[in-house]
């Protein structure tokens, strides 16, 4: 039985003392290597490899470099009442029938346009609470209009 070994590679890079210092006081508390808490960080917070297609993969990264107003804009819903109740609509219909070809075309569109819709909102909250902004309630978040 063979033995799977992990790909690894170093990098260097250059930060600031203060922030050297901050990242190795938060590694001794946590009893790790400021090593492994920067590879725990990154495995956290960046997006996930292979689960997305490359065009949301590279667009949820990017916008980490976004303004906090442009955040605040991408936390607002993007999927339409009317795609909403379009979707509703050919769920319904699926429930109760087959769908044609066109109808499960437009509702896997829809579905695909809602999941990147959603992906884009978490992520914008994520980057603003880690950031330091406070994060409304879900009961608190605007609707579609």
């Amino acid at each position: 039985m063979g033995t799977i070994q992990k790909m690894s590679a170093k990098v260097a890079i250059q930060i600031s003392e203060t922030l050297f210092h901050h990242l190795q006081g938060i590694a001794q508390r946590s009893n790790r290597s400021v090593e492994e808490l920067l590879t725990a960080t990154l495995t956290i917070f960046l997006p996930p490899i292979s689960a997305w297609p490359e065009t949301l993969t590279h667009e949820l990264a990017e916008m980490i470099w976004l303004s906090d107003q442009a955040l605040w804009t991408a936390t607002r819903p993007s999927f339409s009442n009317a795609e909403q109740h379009r979707l509703a609509e050919l769920n319904d219909l699926n429930d109760d029938r087959s769908l044609t070809a066109q109808e499960d075309t437009e509702r896997h569109d829809l579905l695909t346009q809602y999941d990147r819709a959603l992906l884009r909102r978490a992520q914008a909250f994520a980057i603003l609470a880690r950031r330091g902004h406070s994060i409304p309630n879900y009961s608190e978040l605007p609707y579609p209009e």
